[in-house]
């Protein structure tokens, strides 16, 4: 039997809860979208009138979250070495009163299995702290048309998370499935499903189902997607059956990129409107993100490049007026 719950998590929530944060990917190592295999040339393409592959998603709101800054509390230095061009190690060590402080070593090694002009396959990244709790994915590109990703996470000796998914991306279409945590023995686990559709050449719609299982518990959760692409903003909506998350992106010029997200849960109080900008001075090498949400938390990061030099400054505070809290960062990161 299945049921939905009568507390149901805000949008996101679930995928958050479920899934280990995989470790980032060091600088030069990024991995692009998977791009749709030709299957002609371009004017048989046009010919047959086929919409384009609406990509991930879990990139729908990816955009306008983008702009919005990340967080740095204490002090962080970040050392990145690339002893080849397939295998990178980096060093990372923080400082920090409100957060764990420790050091972490991380690799990244990349295959020699090309796929576009910058994507390469497999690659495997993973780092481990001092305590040795470990974070750890696999992402490989089986076929032209299917990708797959295993992530792993301990704490210290204790087993956490592992998740496995896959992605199958059609000419206009893309579908994926993911299973966390399953336990034939416990009877728990939790399966995710993604479909997303091109209807036009700028609008895809979809929807995502969770169907979550433990013992004396289960139930399941239903939303739907639509985005709109124009040719310098992004608009994205997702429903759910008591959750709304809304973003809008905007690049107002080569330098000045906005973005506004609304995400609203089963009670008023869950409800923020959260607005970002990303600001770029290439003369400079200077980039800057500033936010303001409904919750008076105001927020800013500075990343000074300072080349030719292989190093990186980033300056970041957030200040919360309602709990009257103040952090501050500073980062160094090298390579």
């Amino acid at each position: 039997m299945v049921f939905l719950s009568s507390a149901p998590p805000r949008m996101g929530s679930v995928l958050a809860a479920s899934a280990a944060p995989a470790p980032p990917l060091p600088p030069g190592f990024g991995l692009p979208p998977l791009p749709p295999p030709a299957t002609g040339s371009g004017p048989q393409r046009e010919a047959k009138n086929v919409l384009p592959n609406p990509g991930a998603f879990e990139q729908c709101h990816q955009k306008c979250k983008e702009v919005f800054p990340t967080q740095v509390n204490g002090v962080r230095l970040v050392l990145n070495k690339a002893l080849s061009k397939h295998f990178q190690v980096n060093h990372s060590l923080q400082l920090s009163s409100t957060e764990d402080s420790g050091y972490r070593f991380g690799t990244v090694f990349v295959g020699s299995g090309q796929a576009g002009p910058a994507e390469f396959y497999p690659v495997l990244v993973g780092d481990v702290d001092s305590s040795g709790s470990l974070n750890a994915q696999v992402i490989h590109r089986v076929t032209d048309r299917i990708r797959s990703k295993v992530v792993f996470q301990t704490h210290q000796q204790t087993f956490v998370t592992w998740k496995a998914d896959t992605e199958f991306r059609g000419e206009d279409f893309t579908a994926a499935v993911a299973f966390t945590n399953p336990d034939v023995l416990d009877d728990s686990g939790m399966v995710i499903t993604h479909y997303l559709q091109s209807v036009t050449p700028a609008l895809a719609m979809g929807g995502q189902l969770v169907y979550r299982r433990r013992p004396g518990d289960e139930a399941s959760f239903l939303s739907l997607v639509g985005r709109y692409t124009g040719s310098n903003f992004v608009g994205a909506l997702t429903l759910g059956w008591a959750s709304v998350q809304a973003s809008y992106y905007h690049r107002a010029s080569d330098k000045l990129q906005l973005g506004v997200e609304l995400e609203t849960g089963a009670f008023l109080e869950d409800s923020s409107v959260t607005f970002g900008y990303q600001l770029d001075v290439p003369e400079a090498n200077l980039q800057f993100k500033g936010v303001i949400n409904s919750n008076w938390v105001v927020g800013a990061t500075l990343e000074k490049k300072l080349l030719p030099l292989p190093l990186s400054l980033v300056l970041c505070s957030f200040l919360n007026h309602q709990k009257n809290k103040f952090h501050c960062g500073f980062g160094v990161v090298i390579g």
